[in-house]
């Protein structure tokens, strides 16, 4: 199992929107719903292998890609400080000397569950067992 792979699956351990989920690569497929797939992936937002955001594509199993959502950390956790960054630096992963993982933050089970809130507000969007004004359980 890669790094990518297992904070993928730290987030939807968290995630109530998101059932079924298959681990491939460095990618994350889960059912929203009967007719929409869901695809989660780590991306850089412009620096190689600075992983700075998590993106969510939406797949309806006749029509494709229906919709794309990027969800930056540091719009989820904001700026984090410490020692070596007094004014704070935005959470991301990186890769360095072909080593993945957490640059200066790594997050905890809160900040998971925070980050699984964004994704399921999203996803729900898409849920066919919606109702309007209801949220899922």
């Amino acid at each position: 199992m890669n790094f990518f792979e297992q904070e993928l699956r730290k987030l939807v351990g968290q995630s109530n929107a998101l059932s079924d989920p298959r681990y491939i690569g460095r990618a994350c497929y889960g059912r929203v719903s009967d007719n929409i797939r869901a695809k989660l992936e780590f991306i850089t937002m412009g620096t190689y292998e600075k992983y700075e955001a998590l993106k969510t594509t939406l797949i309806n199993n006749t029509e494709g890609e229906i919709d794309c959502n990027t969800i930056p950390f540091r719009d989820v956790w904001g700026v984090k400080k410490f020692a070596n960054f007094p004014e704070g630096i935005a959470p991301h992963i990186w890769t360095y000397n072909g080593k993945t993982e957490w640059y200066g933050f790594e997050p905890n089970p809160a900040d998971y569950e925070m980050l699984a809130d964004s994704l399921d507000e999203y996803l729900e969007l898409f849920s066919e067992d919606m109702e309007y004004g209801q949220t899922m359980t």
